[in-house]
């Protein structure tokens, strides 16, 4: 997940806590969309945001 974050910050100029934010965002989003994908969302994204 970390190399998703500095991906974002540097293609985006964000900083670590807006990209933190925005992963967060999206993993919970697809999460809540497709429930039955909940587990595969969190081994892809890590279980953690840190």
């Amino acid at each position: 997940m970390k190399e998703l974050i500095d991906n974002l910050k540097e293609r985006t100029g964000i900083t670590d806590e807006q990209a933190k934010e925005a992963v967060e965002t999206i993993k919970d989003f697809v999460k809540e969309k497709f429930p039955m994908m909940s587990g595969a969302v969190d081994s892809l994204f890590g279980a953690s945001s840190d």
